[in-house]
């Protein structure tokens, strides 16, 4: 089998960029990189796009070229994961994850029995700040391809194609491509599991929803041909 293209340089810091051609750093990246990773002027760094592109360029005021774009594909098939909203910050270290991991889309949705329930605006809210986080962990994990974090759905939104996962049935690992959801706290409803016949084991042990999620999405990344 020939050689994957290489992404971005590890040993290197990365960040995305919203114009490879004329990359300018967000106020966080540059904090960050100024104040944390301590890089200083003439360092050298790896701008990203999200969607499979990147350069090198070195660090300053002004970020200077230091490289031609290249660019690696997005690993197929896509793999998606959905979960219903929990409560605290636990999506938020579902999507950080599942970022890290590499799965390509990730769905937030309310099941039945989801005892977290947002209105409209709150939602907006929370879905900005989980795309911010999927942007940071993609950075910090040197992915290329940046995650699709979708609205807060509803379970009948996501439920046609996918399957669900159960600890008591199902088959032991998902098939490449498929759509596994993660239900909430309080487990899947008669009217859920009736809608949606296709399942997924995840393991012997009764797993709190967001390791359900992370993985989920483990065991799909992990299904696709290297």
């Amino acid at each position: 089998m020939p050689d994957q293209p290489a992404g971005p340089d590890p040993a290197q810091p990365f960040v995305l960029v919203d114009d490879l051609a004329a990359p300018m750093l967000g106020d966080a990246d540059r904090h960050h990189l100024e104040r944390v990773r301590r890089l200083r002027a003439g360092a050298p760094l790896i701008v990203g796009d999200g969607a499979g592109s990147f350069r090198a360029v070195t660090f300053g005021p002004a970020l200077a070229i230091a490289g031609p774009v290249r660019s690696v594909p997005a690993p197929t098939p896509t793999t998606t994961v959905g979960f219903a909203l929990t409560k605290g910050d636990k999506p938020e270290l579902v999507v950080q994850k599942l970022t890290e991991i590499g799965v390509d889309v990730i769905i937030p949705f309310v099941a039945e029995r989801s005892i977290t329930r947002w209105d409209g605006a709150k939602a907006a809210r929370n879905v900005e700040r989980w795309r911010t986080i999927a942007r940071e962990a993609c950075a910090q994990s040197h992915r290329p391809h940046l995650p699709l974090v979708h609205e807060v759905s509803s379970f009948a939104t996501v439920a046609e194609g996918a399957v669900l996962a159960h600890w008591a049935d199902g088959g032991q690992a998902p098939f490449p491509g498929t759509t596994v959801l993660v239900g909430p706290e309080g487990g899947w409803s008669a009217a859920e599991l009736a809608a949606v016949p296709g399942r997924v084991h995840l393991g012997p042990h009764v797993l709190r929803a967001e390791t359900a999620a992370l993985v989920a999405g483990v065991r799909l990344v992990a299904s696709r041909s290297p």
